[in-house]
């Protein structure tokens, strides 16, 4: 990888008494010749006729010392250098390494500002070059090492292992969550997330935009910032909303993880065992209406050529991709309402299955327009209730009598458990399980009778290798319509033992402080359910004052309630128009 900001030109000529910590330094003529530069860490005379100069590699490395004489004549660049960005790291001592195939080598030739990394790849006993493996003659394990041991200075060797499988690891990986990261009506990050659940904030406002002026419904669960204020802006541009949203929920994901900032190169990741795997039912429908508004308004020309990348519900996952260099594979799932789970039980299988290693997951949406919202209101399945007696998302409350529209992202960093043991991640509790059904019953209404929802939820359990004495917690989907908490309140008690057992697993509902995320809403619930079992805190549900006497379920409501202390299992339920259902089975770890 170049690094174009440090090239070291133009240049000047200085004696060693001018150096300060900062210069780019060749010593001799001949070192400028064969690239060979250093960053000046420290300057400490020693003496009357000696100087102390600390040097480092540009690209890393170790510190060496030089005495050089205060008359002494050096080349330096003329643009200083950042000495944070020059990583004090030790090179892998390759000597006494056993190689597996799947092992991965790489040598970066650090004192070089313009050097670009070379990889090896051991497949079938031969390391071979990962830029060109056609053209470059394979490497035998000595020769790599031999390779690998030159000018020990100047250069930095890196050895990735294969993740070890436990000697009795026949089956699938264990799939854990590393990182978090969400943007909702309650703002940025999972911090303020988790702190507004707690504190019962609500994020569903009143639409204020003059588009929204003649609609009988005018309040929605929107982002209260725009998320172009914390991204490049040229990159901003060529995003739509819902992307926007997916790539900042994604960068603080990545970074919860405890990875680099830029992504799978600068965490020592192999792009290719890294994917993206993301929900959404059409992501930002504005683009394709503002496109047909400048069509007919303007002409032919007005219209954008960015249009038609903007508007594919997948450029939240190819955002993704491109932000932090994940070339493993980047999905995209629609199930309506359901995708964001399913997305993230994709993933799940993925890893398990040993087609990739690390995976962010999750859901984006960003549908909060006129006519969606129209549409909405003509199928009257939004909320009439104002905000001045509360939340208008009323979940298994008495008087709900429908949803609120929202916006958002909600992503997981997920890993094969020895892929994060092995780089000491902080794990935040297993991804267990999942489950998938279909109602089969209307394209829009829920089947009442539950049978749809439960299926998927005993399948959740299943996958889990879990039960229902197991399950601690449940993070409803809870939509707050009339017909559809109805029915899901008939599948818990079907699942978790009826209501003597149903009344001893604590359900909480988040559609009352953030609105339905649609796509998204799977993902920014799994996030609140895995910090949920992190803390042994479940939040509050927001909205219901009077809970609906047919629907008996343990419902958390005014304070946060500590979690069961026996059993292991969360479920974030998550279901779709057309009779999409989606759980997924989180497990805490000790």
């Amino acid at each position: 990888m170049r690094h174009s900001s440090d090239l070291p030109a133009p240049r000047d000529v200085v004696t060693a008494a001018e150096l300060l910590p900062g210069d780019l330094l060749a010593l001799s003529d001949s070192d400028v010749g064969e690239d060979r530069w250093y960053v000046v860490t420290h300057v400490l005379p020693e003496s009357p006729d000696t100087i102390r100069v600390a040097l480092r590699p540009p690209l890393g490395g170790r510190d060496h010392e030089e005495l050089l004489e205060p008359t002494r004549r050096v080349t330096v660049s003329a643009r200083r250098t950042d000495i944070d960005k020059a990583a004090c790291v030790d090179s892998a001592d390759l000597g006494a390494a056993r190689f597996r195939d799947g092992d991965r080598v790489s040598i970066l030739r650090t004192v070089d500002p313009r050097a670009v990394e070379e990889s090896y790849t051991r497949r079938w006993g031969f390391w071979h070059r990962d830029a060109d493996r056609s053209a470059v003659k394979p490497l035998a394990d000595d020769e790599l090492r031999e390779r690998a041991a030159r000018d020990p200075r100047d250069h930095v060797v890196r050895l990735l292992p294969r993740p070890v499988r436990p000697a009795d690891g026949i089956g699938p990986r264990r799939v854990v969550v590393t990182g978090l990261g969400a943007i909702t009506p309650l703002g940025v990050g999972t911090s303020t997330l988790w702190e507004g659940l707690l504190d019962g904030r609500c994020g569903i406002r009143e639409l204020q935009g003059e588009e929204f002026a003649g609609l009988p419904i005018r309040i929605a669960g929107t982002v209260p910032v725009d998320p172009v204020d914390f991204l490049p802006r040229p990159a901003a541009r060529r995003m739509n909303r819902a992307a926007q949203f997916a790539v900042l929920a994604a960068r603080e994901a990545w970074a919860d993880a405890g990875f680099a900032e830029g992504g799978t190169r600068e965490s020592g990741l192999d792009p290719e065992r890294a994917g993206v795997s993301i929900g959404a039912i059409l992501g930002d429908a504005s683009v394709l209406v503002g496109g047909d508004r400048n069509l007919r308004d303007k002409g032919p020309r007005a219209v954008s050529p960015l249009t038609t990348p903007m508007t594919v519900p997948s450029q939240a996952a190819s955002q993704i991709s491109l932000a932090l260099h994940l070339t493993g594979e980047a999905r995209t799932v629609t199930s309506a309402c359901a995708s964001g789970t399913e997305a993230i039980g994709q993933a799940i299988d993925r890893i398990r299955y040993g087609r990739i290693d690390v995976a962010l997951a999750g859901g984006a949406e960003a549908v909060v327009t006129p006519a969606i919202m129209a549409s909405f209101a003509a199928m009257r399945a939004l909320s009439t209730h104002g905000l001045d007696t509360g939340s208008p998302s009323r979940p298994f409350a008495k008087d709900r009598n429908g949803f609120v529209n929202g916006e958002g992202a909600g992503l997981l960093v997920l890993e094969a458990e020895e892929h994060a043991r092995a780089r000491g991640a902080r794990i935040y509790c297993e991804a267990a399980g999942w489950g998938l059904s279909a109602d089969a019953h209307h394209m829009a209404a829920p089947d009442p009778s539950g049978s749809g929802v439960a299926l998927a939820m005993r399948r959740a359990l299943a996958d889990a290798g879990g039960h229902a004495a197991d399950v601690v917690h449940v993070n409803a989907h809870a939509t707050a319509t009339v017909d559809g908490d109805l029915a899901e309140a008939g599948a818990l008690g079907a699942v978790l033992g009826g209501p003597d057992g149903l009344r001893s697993v604590p359900v909480t509902a988040l559609k009352g402080s953030l609105g339905h995320l649609q796509g998204a809403a799977g993902g920014v619930e799994a996030v609140v359910t895995v910090l949920t079992l992190h803390h042994a805190l479940i939040p509050p549900t927001l909205g219901c004052e009077t809970q609906d006497e047919a629907i008996d379920v343990d419902l958390v409501t005014g304070q946060p309630r500590p979690l069961p202390t026996t059993g292991d299992l969360a479920l974030s339920n998550s279901f779709g128009f057309g009779g999409h259902n989606a759980v997924l089975a989180l497990r805490r770890t000790t």
